[in-house]
């Protein structure tokens, strides 16, 4: 619908005498709004305002006359009613009913394809999303994450942008190493040898079950044998003495065990919580194209590789017996050191590594979805792309702020060490996948999020997920019974050739709504902002109730007024199920 108006005011433009093509940078799709009330029209533009220092007129004086080009070139086939000038110089323009019955017939033409673009060749789009830690169960948080995440997808690929999907699996380092320790500290429990569990240790119950799972043959060793000479743990707030008897601990283990026995446990419950968070991501309706391994990154020399790059471009520098990244010269609040005085690399040499191999697969345009305490990440990584050669505008994060759980008003505690969090998978046994993916992306995902379960599990006009879902339910009845109970059929074309007699109030309110849609998913798309298209849907649901309330469908006099409303209502349909498929939300005939 918008093209319509940016089409006409693009030809005035162009025969307007005074005008010579648009400053650099002007956007006519910039300047054209929809109005909040239909007596100012339905969209209006700004352009007048904006040009009225080029041309040298007041802007309404430049308003009328553009008004005056468009008005004299209307005719049934640009499906504009009326054009008008208010206010300081607005130009607003009133479309005809025929626009509208135009877009139910696209509607019902386009079925699932319609609001969706044709596809693009590029930027090809590589989003990274979740990759949680793999210690334990994803948390209610890691949900936000991946509800936040695979919408954003869904909307990019509504766009038209070849979106590639990636999880960064965090499986080096010394996390890993605590894993493999706890795990063989319970392996152990289970075999009848105690031994003090690590307050710093990973405590779920979890743990428990992959280590039950571990049929690698372990040595005899008696409880003695394994604590002997290690450190006091620590307890409370002496987070240096728990730090340092897991490090016992490891390094025990490693002793105890060998690098491969240690290796071969560490990399079992690697594999155990990875398996189970790939399970549940997709029964929550998330899937990835990759599982990118931390450890292929040392493993295949992608960080050696990078490190090249940087010292081929005469980057980096030596100090205190360590290598260090200038990224201070990059924009960043520090250097950075790489590569440790012992020889190790950082978390941060991996971390450039890893978008540095992003962009060297191809991709264009990085998207990192992260938790809000990530913040400080960003600057870094992007100054080692500029510092590698690419533009660091070439990385777009997303942050996610966090998740407060409440069940019956009482806030949830989270914590995977300490076994203390509500599971994605028990939210989503509690509510739905239905219900949780919605409500991670009610709210704009800078804004901390207030889950509330009994509002989430209800069925009124207070959940949004049953007031959308409900609205798509409704429609189905009204089909079902139409066949059912009164033996009709439903004529797409007869309903299309009629859509004039639909001139109740609630009527053209939804057209107008209906309308609205394509333009929504691209915004939401521009504007990575799935809450978007949530408040979309709520208010076309609401739109749909009030006519549905306030008029009949099937019992109606004239045959030809029953197949137009059927006509909108099968659009209204399509558009609420395109919404939710793309927020991953099911479309239910029953409710």
């Amino acid at each position: 619908m918008k093209a319509i108006v940016t089409r006409a005011l693009s030809a005035a433009l162009e025969n307007h005498a005074e005008l010579d093509g648009l400053p650099a940078g002007l956007s006519l799709v910039d300047t054209i709004e929809r109005t909040r009330d239909f007596k100012h029209g339905h969209f209006a533009s700004n352009i007048a305002l904006r040009l009225a220092k080029v041309v040298g007129k007041a802007p309404r004086v430049l308003g009328q006359e553009l008004a005056d080009v468009i008005a004299a070139t209307l005719d049934d086939n640009n499906r504009i009613d009326r054009v008008e000038v208010a206010g300081p110089g607005f130009i607003n323009f009133f479309l005809s009913p025929q626009a509208f019955h135009a877009e139910v017939e696209a509607i019902l033409e386009a079925g699932d394809r319609y609001g969706r673009q044709a596809a693009k060749e590029s930027p090809r789009v590589l989003l990274e999303y979740v990759s949680a830690n793999p210690t334990g169960p994803l948390h209610v948080g890691h949900g936000r994450l991946a509800a936040y995440g695979a919408t954003v997808g869904n909307l990019l690929e509504a766009a038209g942008y070849p979106v590639y999907r990636e999880y960064y699996v965090n499986d080096a380092g010394r996390q890993m190493d605590i894993l493999g320790v706890s795990v063989w500290l319970r392996k152990l429990e289970a075999d009848g040898i105690e031994v003090s569990f690590p307050n710093a240790g990973y405590k779920g119950d979890y743990i428990r079950d992959v280590a039950g799972d571990y049929d690698g043959k372990l040595p005899n060793l008696t409880a003695e044998e394994i604590v002997s000479g290690l450190p006091a743990d620590g307890d409370g707030e002496d987070r240096e003495a728990k730090e340092a008897y897991v490090e016992a601990l490891i390094g025990r283990a490693r002793e105890l065990l060998g690098e491969d026995g240690f290796d071969a446990i560490r990399q079992h419950s690697l594999e155990a919580i990875r398996a189970d968070i790939e399970d549940d991501l997709a029964e929550f309706g998330v899937t990835f194209d990759c599982w990118y391994s931390e450890q292929s990154l040392e493993k295949g020399g992608r960080i050696d590789a990078a490190l090249d790059v940087l010292r081929e471009r005469d980057v980096l520098y030596e100090k205190d017996g360590a290598t260090w990244f200038p990224a201070s010269r990059f924009g960043d609040e520090k250097d950075r050191v790489v590569v440790r005085d012992n020889g190790f690399k950082t978390y941060f040499a991996s971390d450039i590594a890893y978008h540095f191999d992003k962009r060297e697969r191809g991709f264009d345009h990085l998207i990192d979805v992260l938790g809000a305490d990530h913040h400080g990440y960003v600057p870094r990584v992007r100054a080692g792309l500029d510092a590698m050669g690419y533009a660091a505008e070439d990385l777009e994060v997303e942050l996610v702020q966090f998740v407060t759980l409440y069940r019956g008003g009482k806030r949830m505690q989270m914590s995977t060490r300490s076994g203390e969090f509500d599971t994605l998978r028990q939210l989503r046994k509690e509510v739905g996948n239905d219900a949780a993916r919605l409500f991670y992306v009610l709210r704009s995902n800078d804004q901390h999020l207030d889950f509330d379960l009994d509002v989430a599990k209800s069925q009124s006009n207070d959940n949004p997920v049953y007031y959308i879902q409900y609205a798509h339910a409704r429609i189905a009845g009204v089909f079902g019974k139409l066949e059912d109970e009164f033996s009709l059929e439903f004529d797409a074309s007869t309903g299309i050739q009629n859509l004039e007699s639909l001139g109740e109030a609630q009527e053209k309110t939804l057209m107008n709504s209906l309308s609205r849609y394509p333009e929504l998913l691209d915004t939401a798309a521009t504007n990575r902002a799935p809450q978007l298209l949530v408040h979309y849907l709520r208010d076309l649901a609401n739109d749909f109730h009030s006519w549905y309330n306030a008029h009949r469908f099937i019992e109606v006099d004239d045959p030809a007024l029953r197949q137009a409303r059927l006509a909108l209502a099968k659009a209204a349909s399509i558009v609420l199920a395109n919404g939710l498929g793309i927020l991953g939300v099911s479309a239910p005939d029953k409710m």
